[in-house]
């Protein structure tokens, strides 16, 4: 494949990845002070296997959503051209599926192949890979020839200048479009000093752009030392980790931000992409530092909401109208996906809004087993319940068939099982005919069931077989399905 080379990794100021901290408002945020391009976190190939990819139409971002609904990655429009999507994987058939899973959401992708911590090394990840050369190049050549992205990889330097040069060279000739150096050890700490001397000696040896990185505990005080680090490593580009992670605004080049005003902007870009609380709390924690210990520190430190932060920075009105705009705007979609719904369907539907309310009903009396019995009085086939979920927001509608006639209920249920319950409501509604509620008196159902229980008990009295006709039992067990539930198209 031919590799997309939109994305220059020259003369560039980037957003280093940050577990926790490279989230969409930091990533924006880096972004609108002067940041070039912006890595996300590192996100493991596994957990992003097992996420879909779900355009939010509300927030007017995509997500990649776990099974469990937590959004493991979000972006949106204004980064897409430079945006970097780290991964951590040891496989490189994984890493390939999550890139081909993200790369139309990004502008590049990078494998993580520095970070010292166990969460990343554990299952060969991270700087465990800088002892394998033979796996990272091939994750790294597959990756190359099976997307169309740039490849980017970010490592840190081994115990040796030489050693850390042929890794560099092996790496380069797998097509990659860039390397990030982290000028320090696996075992070293920010307080150990970064090799700037290693970084140049990787800049010289190979003809790809290098990215340092590592500079903030001895260079990186202002934006003018950016460009300091640069040349005492003679890297093509800078990548900025915690002195941005203190204040993004240090890749402002007119100079620093005030915190309370980086702060702010902060937060309003996690009320506006719904950002959870506790990781908006734990970057806002990494800005104010030696300041946790004033009386807004504590107020963060013991917020428990968005809300509570919002309060914690004298922020609660944009709170409220933010929050009102939320809602607005989730009530527009959800109204527009309806009337969509409803024209994609079948217009010869009879549809009511009803809901099944399982209180007004006696125990073990639904609506479907009195359509059933209606449909057996009848000599109709028995009624053929169709099942969709809406993707949007996991809801179901059934559509009830019954002498060749479609009921269902234009109201949305949060199970399959209520969602037949509706349409069976419709169709009994419809005909006139009484669907079990409590309130329309005497249930012949309920007799019928005493007068066949009466009846089995009697015949075991007299020592008859108490085996009893599957015809019988069936009138009061509801036909259902363990077919899959499909869903509706996005």
């Amino acid at each position: 494949m031919t590799v997309n080379t939109a994305l220059c990794f020259r003369g560039k100021k980037i957003l280093a990845p940050m577990v926790r901290v490279g989230t969409l408002p930091m990533r924006l945020l880096a972004l609108d002070y002067g940041a070039d391009i912006v890595y996300c976190e590192e996100l493991i190939d596994i957990k992003m296997l097992q996420c879909k990819r779900v355009v939010n139409e509300v927030l007017e971002t995509v997500d990649f959503v776990a099974p469990n609904e937590r959004v493991v990655f979000r972006t949106c429009e204004r980064e897409r051209h430079c945006v970097v999507f780290q991964m951590g994987s040891a496989d490189a058939e994984r890493a390939l599926a999550v890139a081909k899973l993200v790369e139309n959401d990004v502008a590049g992708i990078d494998v993580n192949m520095g970070c010292p911590k166990e969460y990343s090394t554990k299952g060969g990840m991270g700087a465990a890979l800088l002892s394998d050369p033979d796996r990272i190049e091939s994750i790294l050549t597959t990756l190359v020839k099976g997307i169309c992205k740039p490849v980017t990889c970010k490592i840190r330097i081994l115990p040796s200048v030489e050693d850390t040069v042929n890794l560099v060279k092996r790496i380069e000739k797998t097509g990659v479009a860039a390397i990030a150096v982290h000028g320090r050890k696996k075992e070293e700490r920010p307080q150990h000093p970064v090799h700037c001397d290693v970084i140049k000696a990787i800049s010289e040896a190979v003809s790809i752009p290098v990215i340092a990185n590592g500079g903030s505990h001895d260079f990186i005080k202002e934006y003018t030392d950016i460009e300091t680090f640069q040349k005492g490593t003679a890297a093509s580009s800078v990548m900025i980790a915690r002195a941005a992670m203190w204040n993004p605004s240090i890749f402002r080049k007119e100079g620093f931000v005030p915190l309370k005003d980086v702060m702010q902007s902060y937060i309003k870009y996690a009320v506006r992409y719904d950002n959870h609380y506790t990781n908006t709390k734990y970057c806002l924690c990494q800005m104010l530092r030696e300041q946790l210990e004033t009386t807004q520190g504590k107020k963060l430190h013991a917020a428990q909401s968005t809300q509570e932060i919002c309060e914690a920075f004298e922020m609660a009105d944009f709170y409220e109208k933010s929050t009102a705009i939320f809602e607005a705007k989730k009530t527009s979609s959800e109204t527009e996906t309806q009337d969509e719904d409803d024209q994609l369907e079948d217009p010869d539907v009879i549809k009511m809004a009803v809901r099944f309310d399982k209180r007004e009903y006696p125990p073990q009396i639904t609506p479907k087993m009195y359509l059933l019995e209606w449909c057996r009085k009848e000599k109709h086939p028995q009624p053929v319940y169709e099942t969709v979920q809406r993707p949007l927001d996991r809801l179901f509608c059934s559509v009830v068939t019954v002498a060749e006639q479609k009921y269902r209920s234009t109201l949305w249920d949060k199970s399959k099982k209520l969602a037949e319950q509706a349409a069976a409501i419709v169709c009994l509604r419809t005909l006139g005919v009484p669907e079990g509620k409590l309130c329309e008196g005497e249930n012949h159902l309920i007799n019928k069931r005493k007068r066949e229980d009466q009846e089995h008990l009697n015949n075991r009295d007299h020592g008859e077989d108490l085996a009893e006709p599957s015809h019988k039992k069936a009138n009061f067990i509801e036909e259902t399905s363990d077919k899959n539930v499909p869903k509706m198209p996005q």
